[in-house]
């Protein structure tokens, strides 16, 4: 038992280890894929940690919610109202925006988790729904409607105000002189990414994954042994909201403007593609699955007809039409179409999403050496 426990921390010290330096080089192997830019890179980071905090509720409980785009809405307002009120410097933005979603995310998980299964999934959506609604037309003194809260040159920041901190040009996140701009806002994100991931770890190792883990296998069991799994089920659900509003936070940060937008149920389904799709109940799964999405919609969501007409001029006139027909619906604004085909392709063939490709492709390469 103590060598098992030795070779499983030694395992996850080493795995960190390498996590870490492949997030912190993303910029160098990130060109070679054409993703080394930093707004691309911003992404990975920002949407893997959403991913990875949704991972503790779903991929852990097996509880599906569809509305977990209102905690990344909340982190997202907060966070801009802290740059608006008190001081550029992300600190008390992220600490607020996480503070402030935990807050929800008790209030919201407190009602939908009197229900499980499809119910607690459609509370969730029909929560995320009026989150959406309320920032969009009925909120507007506290989110700017469809305009979007913008972090202005004028706004008080009293904090930044009594240090004597001056904002030159457009108001950018800065970290004690740092602005979160360019490369630099990645490795902020990256940081927050890194941090994530580790608190992930520890809750999958810990005796309250177990019994989240428990949860899912068999609720009724667990209820029978004498444990109430709703306190465990609102724990999840308040720190995998948490990780939304911080990936919320983030988002204004490396761009000073939040959206309702960030809201709609749309982008809660975007965070369950990316945790299937990667791997439900896997630590790095979900972080893939947000990495391959955002890197497909930069190329897809890119291409146009102009694009598609340069790429098969080599074609007979007629045959260059047809094809450029049956391609256009896949590419540009239409490119969730591409996501929807491959999002298929892997529930078919490969339910456990691509960690389960790996483990396939691993143990082939056992058997083919053996």
């Amino acid at each position: 038992m103590d060598a098992s426990h030795h070779s499983t921390k030694l395992n996850d010290t080493l795995g960190l280890i390498i996590f870490t330096i492949v997030v912190l080089t993303a910029p160098l192997w990130g060109k070679l894929i054409g993703a080394g830019y930093p707004d691309l890179l911003q992404k990975f980071a920002i949407f893997g940690l959403f991913a990875i905090g949704y991972n503790i509720l779903f991929g852990l409980t097996g509880y599906l919610s569809f509305g977990h785009a209102v905690f990344l809405g909340i982190g997202s307002y907060t966070a801009a109202w802290s740059f608006k009120l008190l001081s550029m410097n992300p600190v008390p933005a992220v600490i607020f925006a996480v503070l402030l979603s935990g807050i929800f995310a008790a209030a919201i998980g407190y009602v939908s988790l009197r229900r499980t299964g499809i119910y607690f999934a459609i509370l969730t959506l029909a929560f995320a729904q009026m989150g959406y609604n309320l920032a969009y037309s009925v909120l507007t003194p506290i989110t700017n409607g469809e305009t979007g809260l913008r972090v202005l040159r004028d706004d008080p920041r009293v904090l930044d105000n009594a240090l004597g901190v001056q904002i030159d040009g457009s108001p950018v996140g800065n970290f004690f002189g740092i602005e979160m701009t360019g490369y630099r806002g990645y490795y902020f994100c990256a940081i927050m990414l890194i941090l994530g991931f580790y608190l992930a770890l520890r809750v999958f190792r810990s005796p309250f994954g177990m019994k989240l883990v428990a949860i899912k296998s068999n609720q009724t069991r667990m209820e029978y042994t004498g444990y109430n799994p709703r306190p465990y089920l609102l724990a999840a659900f308040v720190i995998s909201g948490m990780y939304a509003g911080l990936a919320g936070a983030l988002m204004v940060i490396v761009d000073p403007l939040a959206g309702a937008e960030r809201m709609q149920w749309t982008a809660s389904g975007e965070v369950v593609l990316m945790t299937i799709l990667g791997g439900v109940g896997t630590l790095i799964g979900p972080l893939i699955g947000a990495v391959v999405i955002k890197y497909f919609e930069n190329i897809f969501s890119a291409i146009n007809e102009s694009s598609l007409q340069a790429t098969f001029n080599f074609l007979p006139d007629w045959l260059e039409n047809i094809v450029i027909t049956i391609v256009s619906p896949f590419v540009g604004d239409g490119w969730h179409m591409t996501l929807g085909v491959l999002f298929m392709i892997v529930i078919i063939f490969m339910p456990g999403g691509i960690m389960e490709a790996i483990s396939r492709l691993t143990s082939w390469i056992k058997r083919m050496r053996g």
